[in-house]
């Protein structure tokens, strides 16, 4: 039986960083990537917090950024959530895509928290 040459994560991950970094400078690249780790964080919180509605019998609130903030979560627009941004990846426009994605989050935070950012 032969054994395979298995990378670690930690190699996948970083190549595959590199490949989509490109030509962008890795002190540049570092802002594109922990934004999208936070897309990423709200978008699975605000899912989880969805699904909890619907079992709870809520269904009607789903889209209420009232039944988000209540839990402390972020409430996150159709065409900010990870799962649109996905869908729609390939459409070769997804540098729009995310630009207004991250414009839509700002939109609702609240501007003492963006004066401290």
């Amino acid at each position: 039986m032969a054994v395979m040459n298995e990378k670690s994560i930690e190699e996948t991950l970083w190549e595959s960083a590199n490949k989509l970094r490109g030509s962008v400078d890795a002190a540049e690249y570092k802002h594109v990537v922990l934004g999208l780790v936070f897309l990423k964080f709200i978008s699975d919180k605000y899912e989880q917090r969805k699904l909890e509605l619907i079992n709870l019998g809520k269904k009607q609130y789903i889209e209420h950024k009232d039944a988000y903030t209540m839990e402390n979560v972020f409430y996150v627009q159709t065409e900010a959530r990870w799962s649109y941004l996905v869908d729609n990846a390939k459409q070769g426009n997804v540098g729009q895509l995310l630009d207004k994605a991250f414009s839509l989050i700002e939109t609702l935070m609240p501007s003492s928290l963006l004066t401290t950012i």
